[in-house]
């Protein structure tokens, strides 16, 4: 009688461990992302709608939203705050290759109306910022100012590299416009992970260090990863990769983190509680 001998299993090269690391983002960013689809359309949708702008005083982490008596500007940010469901729903299925691949034509359209969607955001954001309420002196009016020029720039050369057809330097640039974009997703996600491991160091609500801090880490952190990522995954050798993959790996853990208690506490928002 012989023993089977068990084969071991090979082990993943760094480029694997790569590819499938930043797999598992993707997923983790399309959950996290459809969550806060149902966070915006319950919390914003039938306030909107009804005309109900006073009950986004529920959120006191929101910046220049509600203001008695300016009709115009409250539908423009009730506008704007919709608006970003269209970015959670068709982001992260634009930037899925399964989704490229299989239905091309749903990527050509979906990242139109994505493009088109993430200009308008940013120049409404301007506009709710300088236009409606200016303040210059804080600093997180300035951060938005940055992530709305960065949207503008990348959502810009997106749109060339794909109508000169150079479909490789294209998806990195939508990648780019992807994560800023989604910038006030990160910006509540991490917030969350800060507040769970910092134990409240820094946070005096909109004017805490960490929060102003956070406001110009939520999109530059992303590209900082991602950089990373496109770098090691563009040619770097096998201890490139496999720092790209931790570091990519527990920008994942804490993001999932964030996704899930964010979506707890935006089920909590959009059935009438206050934070």
């Amino acid at each position: 009688m012989t023993l089977a001998v068990p084969v071991p299993r090979p082990r993943l090269t760094p480029d694997q461990l790569l590819v499938r690391t930043a797999g598992v983002w993707l997923a983790v960013a399309l959950v996290g992302q459809w969550l806060f689809l149902v966070y915006i359309a319950g919390f914003y949708g039938p306030s909107t709608l009804s005309g109900d702008f006073e009950a986004w005083t529920r959120n006191r982490m929101l910046h220049n939203a509600y203001r008695p008596g300016d009709l115009a500007g409250n539908l423009t940010f009730g506008g704007h705050a919709l608006l970003a469901g269209v970015i959670a729903f068709g982001g992260a299925l634009q930037i899925m290759p399964q989704v490229r691949a299989r239905w091309p034509r749903f990527h050509r359209w979906n990242g139109r109306v994505f493009l088109t969607t993430a200009v308008v955001l940013s120049l409404t954001g301007l506009g709710l910022i300088w236009l409606r309420a200016p303040e210059p002196e804080k600093i997180s009016n300035w951060a938005i100012t940055g992530n709305a020029v960065l949207i503008l720039a990348f959502a810009a050369l997106a749109y060339r590299t794909a109508r000169g057809r150079n479909f490789v330097t294209h998806r990195r640039w939508a990648l780019r416009l992807y994560l800023v974009s989604n910038a006030q997703w990160f910006m509540r996600v991490g917030f969350v992970v800060w507040m769970m491991f910092s134990r409240g160091i820094g946070l005096k609500g909109v004017n805490g260090t960490a929060f102003l801090v956070w406001t110009f880490g939520c999109y530059l952190v992303p590209l900082a990863v991602l950089e990373l990522y496109l770098r090691a995954r563009a040619g770097g050798g096998g201890a490139v990769k496999l720092t790209a993959a931790w570091v990519l790996g527990v920008f994942t853990l804490l993001m999932a983190v964030g996704a899930v208690i964010f979506g707890f506490v935006s089920i909590s928002i959009a059935n009438g509680g206050t934070i």
